[in-house]
């Protein structure tokens, strides 16, 4: 008998539990990527990656990559810093999110960049466009309601960091430059124009122009390839002679500009590096912004995205000097902004983010840190940083520069040697997260008085007049 029980007990510790494929580390919700119906997703580790596994009552099981590197998804959770609170809220919360954006307040973060889309009208069809413009839209905003934009965003901010004109191609408006004037005689910090650059490449006289909104003013030029084929693919056009042509009026004239890059797997994500070698030679070029392509719009149509970790990974094994410390977290929404800062100088390019500590960038709600207080960090940054002057006016302007991040200002860290490298992630039905979209702090400020994260005005608000049952993304 006691051997039988011997012999069981041997079978038992040699019975080995059969393991689940992948970690399971937290749980969150999302959309489901056909209805768009909120679903519970877990969020697992797998074979190196992040996924999303979600789950519809309609549609089944769906499996969406959120990340290909696991250790940097993880230290994003590191940068979670108190969200800053704007001064009012526009809408009451009823549903929860993302039924009640406009913005409620129940949203964890200001509005750090706010875009008024200005007309609808423009002079391309882009086929990843998330706007859906076209020649054949107009919708042209009046005076009357950029006014209620402003003022709808000055009463949020108080006095609002960013503000980005878009559309549409908001060079076309025929107001223009009056509403470069309205929003420069407020309180707006610094203002931005998102532009395709035709006017821009066709126009010397209205580049001049544009010089008299500096500083504070800056370009946001389309620059998403090198190749004739990609292009055509994604604006539709072979547009390498316009940007060209629009960066030399802008070179010429002294525009602070920063090239903006729609990445879509497959396309052009193997130009990353690439195009910052070519914004490094450029005097008014003060960096680069990548954007993963965002399915909204007549994205859809186009291949799967790329990822924010697909994009950083290109960057720090690129020959541009960024390191794996140097692209960091945004603090204010960490999972789906990564940021990086260097100096420009003659024969020289020095990326300085890895060198600020994590307490400096996390330091006070008000982010008031002032750098040059900080002995450790100003000592880390000896050998690289000429320490001769500290000047008022480059403090101000590095503290529009930064905007988010905590306010300091570096030795001969100007705006005009300062170069940024940002990728900007804006979820989409298949890798929408409400605790992400909870701290989003790129907004759409709409006629009508309201204010939208970025990610859930393209999937569920753009289209006005809809009813909920209608709320779809555009196919």
């Amino acid at each position: 008998m006691s051997e039988t029980i011997n012999e069981i007990s041997q079978t038992k510790s040699e019975h080995k539990r059969k393991a689940r494929p992948y970690i399971f580390y937290g749980q969150t919700q999302s959309l489901c990527s056909h209805c768009l119906e909120l679903v519970p997703a877990k969020i697992i580790f797998q074979n190196d990656n992040v996924y999303y596994q979600k789950r519809c009552l309609k549609h089944g099981v769906q499996k969406v990559l959120v990340s290909t590197d696991i250790e940097y998804y993880k230290r994003c959770k590191e940068y979670i810093k108190p969200g800053d609170l704007p001064e009012v809220f526009q809408t009451p919360i009823n549903r929860g999110c993302p039924y009640d954006c406009g913005l409620c307040p129940d949203h964890e973060q200001h509005s750090c960049l706010a875009i008024f889309d200005i007309i609808d009208e423009c002079n391309m069809t882009c086929p990843v466009c998330y706007a859906d413009s076209s020649p054949q839209k107009s919708n042209i905003k009046s005076m009357a309601n950029i006014q209620v934009m402003l003022d709808t965003l000055i009463a949020s901010e108080s006095e609002p960091d960013l503000v980005q004109l878009s559309g549409g191609e908001p060079t076309l408006h025929p107001q223009f430059f009056d509403i470069l004037q309205l929003i420069k005689q407020s309180p707006v910090r610094h203002l931005m124009v998102n532009t395709n650059g035709i006017k821009i490449s066709q126009d010397e006289k209205f580049v001049k122009r544009l010089k008299d909104f500096q500083p504070g003013f800056e370009i946001y030029l389309q620059f998403d390839s090198f190749k004739k084929e990609v292009l055509k693919k994604i604006r539709g056009i072979d547009a390498r002679k316009i940007r060209l042509k629009a960066l030399e009026n802008l070179e010429k004239h002294n525009i602070s500009t920063t090239l903006v890059c729609t990445v879509i797997q497959g396309e052009n994500d193997d130009e990353v590096d690439e195009i910052i070698e070519f914004a490094k030679t450029y005097k008014c070029i003060r960096g680069v912004t990548f954007q993963p392509m965002q399915k909204a719009g007549r994205g859809p149509n186009q291949k799967s995205r790329t990822t924010l970790s697909e994009i950083r990974k290109s960057i720090i094994n690129g020959k541009n000097g960024f390191t794996d410390a140097d692209m960091l977290p945004l603090p204010c929404h960490p999972e789906n902004i990564s940021i990086g800062y260097a100096i420009k100088q003659p024969n020289k390019f020095t990326p300085v983010s890895g060198l600020i500590p994590k307490d400096i960038l996390l330091a006070g709600v008000d982010n008031s840190v002032s750098m040059e207080k900080n002995p450790q960090l100003m000592s880390a940054l000896k050998d690289v940083l000429s320490l001769d002057s500290i000047s008022y006016l480059a403090s101000e302007k590095l503290k529009t520069l930064l905007c988010c991040l905590p306010k300091f200002a570096l030795p001969t860290m100007t705006y005009e040697n300062v170069f940024r490298v940002v990728i900007m992630s804006f979820m989409d039905a298949e890798d929408f997260c409400t605790t992400s979209v909870k701290r989003s702090c790129v907004h759409f400020v709409t006629e009508d008085a309201k204010i939208y994260p970025f990610d859930t005005y393209n999937l569920f608000y753009r289209d006005a007049g809809k009813s909920e049952s209608e709320i779809i993304v555009k196919q």
